[in-house]
């Protein structure tokens, strides 16, 4: 069904790639686009939110790239301001900027902790605070971070579990608060997604990835896209503070 995002104007945050292939946000801007929203698609780098952008209008729908680092309160400030200016509002949010660690408990250093915990969690703090106001003035809307079943079961990479386990706990909570303002707050929680991110692990461990599940099936950003597209939309008008697991059922299993 076409068209459940008629007439919404959307932010895609970490909507470019970091490589060849199809990353959850890019897939989720193009979903986004297909089902009638306006996107401004963000990332830190013009050139792959670009990218995304170019993908959209090719298929003849609309998109704006943005450069931003969401990360500053002042960039997030901006990012909105752009959709407002050019799209001429904000409905709905989509929190994807993200980045991986795979260091457990004793090789996390105080930097790589920060780092991991400014970009995947202080990002999702201060775009929120930043779209709330607009989403006010359109009499609400849908917000929707990206966590990681890495925060849900037990996990060696340490910081990247808490970042993505804060994820969790941050949704719960802003769910609450902001459901009098009629916007709804939702996380996603991929499983072992094959992404751009986790090329270099290589054939391997990839093939290895798609026998975990018990679908055995290999994930990709669409199937994280299309559960975007259903909590941005109507249709999830009284979904809020869940968390959409979507993993081939690995989170099931017993290791």
């Amino acid at each position: 069904m076409a068209g459940r995002l008629k007439d919404k104007v959307a932010i895609v945050a970490g909507a470019g790639s970091r490589g060849p292939g199809l990353g959850n946000g890019k897939a989720t801007a193009i979903l986004f686009a297909r089902e009638g929203a306006r996107v401004l698609c963000v990332d830190a780098e013009l050139a792959r939110a670009e990218e995304t952008a170019n993908l959209i209008h090719a298929e003849g729908n609309t998109a704006l790239a943005f450069a931003a680092d969401v990360a500053r309160a002042v960039d997030c400030r901006a990012m909105v301001g752009e959709a407002l200016a050019r799209l001429g509002g904000l409905d709905i949010l989509h929190n994807n900027v993200g980045v991986e660690s795979r260091l457990d408990l004793m090789e996390t250093t105080e930097e790589e902790w920060d780092r991991v915990m400014a970009i995947d969690l202080k990002t999702m703090l201060l775009t929120t605070q930043a779209a709330v106001p607009a989403m006010e003035q359109r009499g609400g809307g849908a917000i929707t971070c990206i966590s990681s079943i890495a925060g849900m079961v037990g996990h060696g990479r340490t910081a990247y579990a808490a970042a993505k386990a804060g994820v969790i706990g941050f949704v719960t909570s802003v769910a609450v608060q902001l459901g009098p303002k009629r916007i709804r707050v939702n996380a996603i929680a991929p499983g072992q997604v094959w992404t751009p991110m986790v090329e270099r692990l290589g054939a391997e461990a990839r093939e290895r990835r798609r026998r975990a599940s018990p679908l055995g099936v290999e994930g990709t950003g669409w199937d994280v896209g299309w559960g975007a597209v259903y909590l941005a939309s109507d249709e999830a008008r009284w979904v809020t503070g869940h968390v959409l697991v979507i993993d081939a059922g690995l989170t099931r299993t017993t290791r």
